[in-house]
């Protein structure tokens, strides 16, 4: 394993607008790389986490995951919650512990890499239930 500090997203910063204020939805993404031969327990686990955060967590509006068409190695997560609060539910969950320890197995940590967002403006259209 590596040092679970290298997980550790600051989430002072997320969900804040530039004037520093607190914002009142927490966005996130995420890209990373799926080591060769380890893609189907990578996307089993993802499955599995997809589920957990729709059935365990209110406070995310938006969760998904998608795989890149250039390099099918490639994942990017998408994450919207309603506040910073839910944002950091959702890193001290169950799920998301049990998902850091499939990863550890199944990324390259190097590719790893997490963003928190300021947000400007958008939507997320109810359609996309159909998919989840």
């Amino acid at each position: 394993l590596v040092d679970g500090r290298a997980w550790k997203i600051d989430l002072r910063r997320a969900g804040r607008g530039e004037s520093g204020k607190e914002a009142q939805m927490s966005t996130g993404r995420a890209r990373f790389e799926m080591i060769e031969g380890k893609e189907s327990d990578t996307l089993e686990a993802v499955r599995e986490m997809v589920a957990a955060v729709k059935a365990n967590e209110p406070g995310c509006r938006l969760y998904t995951v998608s795989r890149g068409q250039v390099d099918g190695s490639e994942l990017y997560c998408s994450e919207i919650y309603a506040d910073e609060g839910a944002f950091e539910d959702h890193g001290r969950s169950d799920h998301m512990r049990e998902m850091r320890a499939t990863m550890d197995e199944t990324i390259d940590r190097g590719s790893f890499n997490v963003e928190s967002l300021h947000q400007i403006g958008g939507f997320v259209r109810h359609e996309m239930e159909h998919i989840a």
